[in-house]
């Protein structure tokens, strides 16, 4: 055989034993240790800028590596590894075993998680890990504690049925929530031991739905930072002021009316959007065919007083795909200068401060767009106001850059949908997601010739960053068994 030929397709056996294993793992091993994880405020540093001192990024990372010793994995050796003054990062390497492939498969996940948000329902919390019907509530186990159980779990189902596979290094991170603004460094020092990677499995995205596996073939770029307009040095009697001082707000308006129709939400700047590839425009429709108005429907939409539900941009499913996924958005996403409504006296208030989020098109350059939109917002400001814009991220790396999956190899195109099939009973269902992942386009960079399977738990109303984030056990379990199935195949 050659080394580049895939390796002959699993038997039904060798998939119901790879499903079997998965799924009494996930119930025995990880359910219960997603649950102590989940308990865990180990928000990434972006919302807690005293992780060090608070070491709950440390906790989590630690009782990861505790678990995956515990699991003695033949051959496995594990490091976390800690750059001075950096996010530390788990690093664990299992060799090939059976299996003539030269290549390595890197998986990766992430251990950092988003702060708490309100909404939650009164029996559940970000901080509260409920099990119930399937689903485990709280906040990071879909996004993405999961990970790193499941890719370990996936090796380990290998092994148990005797199947050959390559050499496998997992990277999981502690700073993805905040941009992986550290993550550059560490695949610089990690360089040397990542070795030929020739497959990323990243196990940070979402699904279409939790009846197939899903490919994310793209993920957008994205700007964020805050905007602040200051237009007083302290507040002022409104009914003196008003009609002479400018409102900060009204100032905060027009000038974000350069970015934005607010009308129709389109982004008025050019170079923020991106021509749509003729490929990726069907597989939206193919994509749209298979979920219909549930790409929108989906949603948890307010009632008007008259009982009518809110409306989407739009209603047509192949365009909320393109809309989530090719096309730029501005979110606002906070707020400050704005004093609660039980405390809001008539004061003209001295500024107003918002946090924005503009998603970009997967081929938009990230850096580039930060500071177009800086330059943007700042100049010739509105009655000679303060206006500022800090984007998030370290100097030199502001922005990030959105990814555009690779043509598939064919072997790993008849794996997919040999996998969906054999644990879903449906074919691979390939979709684009609206989030970010900056290490993907670091790897396509670091790696142009591997080929990325990119996956996730993130399915409908699973609402990662929001109130209620659940991880959607039955599918991650069917999702664990593919990705080991797509891995034996590893040519």
């Amino acid at each position: 055989m050659n080394a580049r030929d895939p390796m002959p397709p699993l038997s039904d056996d060798d998939s119901a034993c790879l499903a079997a294993y998965c799924s009494s793992r996930w119930d025995e091993a990880i359910v219960p240790e997603l649950t102590r994880y989940i308990a865990v405020p180990a928000k990434s540093p972006m919302f807690d800028p005293q992780w060090q001192e608070h070491g709950l990024l440390d906790r989590v990372v630690r009782d990861a590596a505790q678990w995956i010793e515990a699991r003695r994995v033949p051959g496995l050796t594990l490091e976390v590894v800690r750059l001075d003054g950096r996010t530390p990062v788990l690093f664990f390497e299992i060799p090939a075993s059976g299996s003539t492939s030269t290549g390595t498969v890197l998986m990766y996940g992430h251990l950092d998680k988003q702060p708490e948000f309100s909404g939650w329902r009164k029996d559940l919390g970000p901080w509260a890990p409920k099990y119930e019907d399937g689903l485990l509530y709280g906040r990071g186990g879909a996004d993405d504690g999961y990970a790193v159980y499941a890719a370990i779990t996936a090796v380990e189902a290998l092994k148990a049925r005797g199947l050959p596979h390559p050499r496998v290094v997992g990277l999981i991170e502690t700073g993805e929530e905040s941009g992986s603004p550290d993550l550059p460094l560490y695949l610089q020092a990690l360089a040397a031991r990542l070795g030929d990677v020739s497959l990323v499995v990243c196990l940070d995205s979402g699904a279409g739905n939790y009846d197939q596996l899903w490919l994310t073939t793209s993920l957008r770029g994205m700007v964020s930072g805050v905007l602040r307009v200051e237009i007083l040095t302290e507040g002022i009697h409104s009914g003196d002021a008003s009609g002479v001082v400018p409102s900060s707000f009204r100032i905060l308006r027009q000038v974000l009316d350069r970015l934005e129709d607010a009308r129709s939400g389109h982004l008025l700047p050019e170079s923020f959007h991106c021509a749509i590839p003729a490929d990726r425009l069907d597989q939206a429709r193919a994509t749209a065919a298979i979920l219909g108005d549930e790409v929108w429907k989906r949603y948890p939409w307010a009632c008007a007083a008259d009982g009518q539900s809110a409306l989407p941009t739009t209603t047509d499913p192949v365009e909320a795909l393109l809309n989530r996924t090719w096309r730029p958005t501005l979110s606002v996403t906070g707020a400050e200068g704005l004093p609660e409504l039980g405390s809001a006296g008539n004061v003209l208030r001295p500024y107003t401060a918002f946090k924005l989020s503009l998603r970009l098109p997967p081929l938009v350059d990230g850096h580039q767009a930060s500071m177009q939109l800086k330059t943007l917002l700042e100049d010739n400001a509105p009655y000679h106001a303060r206006v500022t814009f800090h984007p998030d991220g370290r100097a030199g790396a502001l922005g990030a850059t959105g990814w555009n999956a690779p043509m598939l190899a064919p072997w790993l195109e008849r794996s997919l949908d040999a996998a969906s099939q054999a644990h879903f009973g449906a074919p691979v269902g390939y979709i684009g997601q609206g989030g970010t992942i900056p290490l993907m386009n670091l790897l396509q960079e670091g790696f142009p010739q591997a080929q990325m399977m990119v996956c996730g738990v993130l399915g409908p109303k699973s609402n990662a960053h929001g109130p209620n984030e659940f991880l959607h056990v039955p599918y991650a379990r069917r999702l664990t068994a593919a990705v080991a199935q797509v891995i034996a195949a590893h040519p």
